[in-house]
């Protein structure tokens, strides 16, 4: 039996990761003595490893196929295949952010106050790129941890570069932003030669369809509701469709039965309004997957 080799995410990624999976359809079971889980599918053979080294044994072809920041693709430049961006993190659904920080008291103010300083981060090549491109010399050291603490002693570094998503741990590490070095989002990608591989490829692209049907599923949620059909338009105007809504004739003549997703965040408002307009029988349910 064909086998495809996935490289997953530990640490900070791997809850979110798992959760992402199990509404794709797939259970993956993990076992804190093992870096290999348990995967309901046969044809799948997992390898939990940090973020960071994903890209790399990628592209080696010690595995087929991974998902890992798009930020460490570019760091370690791995030659490999994008499939599919998913925009989740380990707190939210939005992308991530580089950012070089200081201490609130710092007196660097900009950039361009980073010349002739020392900056610890994990993100090596990212950071000195991202300097170069502003004419900035400045040094640049790889942090093995507690990149945050290392910029509050004195004499170590003078700022940091380091990744946030809602900047509540610098905050409450009494650090402050200088300027965001790049965005980055998790990535599924293929090895190069895997992806020649036609078994392979269609394998890869019909997770890629279940993850990102997952993802899109998430803030989302169906209605369903039954209208005369003299108050039809009123109710059709206040639906914000991700398309047209399904209209179905009920055995009665004079009434439909209307079934549409809609984002989560304005169901509590639309309800109401659905109720005035002359919408009964209004049922609100959970989605697994949209697939577009």
């Amino acid at each position: 039996m064909p086998v495809l080799k996935i490289g997953l995410p530990s640490g900070s990624l791997q809850e979110s990761t798992l959760n992402l999976f199990a509404k794709a359809g797939y259970r993956i079971r993990v076992s804190h003595r093992s870096y290999t889980p348990s995967i309901d599918d046969p044809e799948l053979e997992g390898l939990f490893l940090r973020a960071q080294e994903i890209a790399h044994y990628v592209e080696r072809g010690i595995l087929d196929v991974g998902l890992t920041g798009q930020d460490w693709i570019l760091e370690h430049d791995a030659d490999v295949i994008e499939i599919a961006e998913l925009q989740y993190s380990k707190a939210t659904a939005q992308a991530a952010h580089w950012v070089i920080a200081v201490p609130e008291d710092s007196p660097i103010k900009t950039v361009k106050d980073l010349q002739g300083k020392r900056i610890a981060t994990e993100l090596v090549n990212g950071t000195r790129n991202y300097l170069r491109d502003r004419g900035i010399e400045a040094e640049v050291e790889f942090s093995w941890g507690s990149t945050e603490a290392k910029v509050r002693v004195p004499g170590l570094v003078d700022a940091i570069a380091e990744i946030t998503e809602t900047g509540s741990s610098l905050r409450a590490n009494k650090l402050r932003i200088v300027d965001t070095i790049s965005e980055t989002t998790p990535r599924f990608f293929a090895n190069r030669s895997a992806w020649e591989n036609p078994w392979k490829r269609e394998k890869a692209q019909n997770i890629a369809t279940l993850l990102l049907g997952a993802f899109h599923a998430e803030d989302k949620v169906g209605l369903k509701m039954n209208v005369e059909r003299g108050n039809l338009d009123q109710v059709v105007k206040l639906l914000p469709a991700l398309n047209n809504p399904t209209i179905s004739s009920l055995l009665n003549g004079n009434w439909v039965a209307i079934e549409v997703i809609v984002d989560e965040r304005v169901v509590r408002d639309i309800i109401p309004q659905l109720k005035k307009v002359g919408a009964e029988g209004i049922i609100e349910y959970p989605l697994n997957k949209v697939i577009y």
